[in-house]
């Protein structure tokens, strides 16, 4: 049984920076604000990472 408690509200989307698999075959991604090291590698193909803005919604 589900109980419903009205609509939600929306998640705000912002601009975030993000590191980006370098590769064409990979599509690995990571917040910037979660990553360790100033060029990370990524961390499923271990190729290098170039840095990307994308709308991603908004974590607290």
């Amino acid at each position: 049984m589900a109980f419903s408690r009205g609509p939600k509200e929306p998640v705000p989307e912002v601009e975030t920076n993000i590191w980006s698999c370098a590769s064409d075959d990979c599509n690995g991604w990571m917040r910037e604000s979660y990553s360790f090291e100033e060029e990370p590698q990524c961390p499923l193909c271990q190729s290098g990472m170039e840095r990307e803005v994308r709308v991603l919604p908004e974590l607290k």
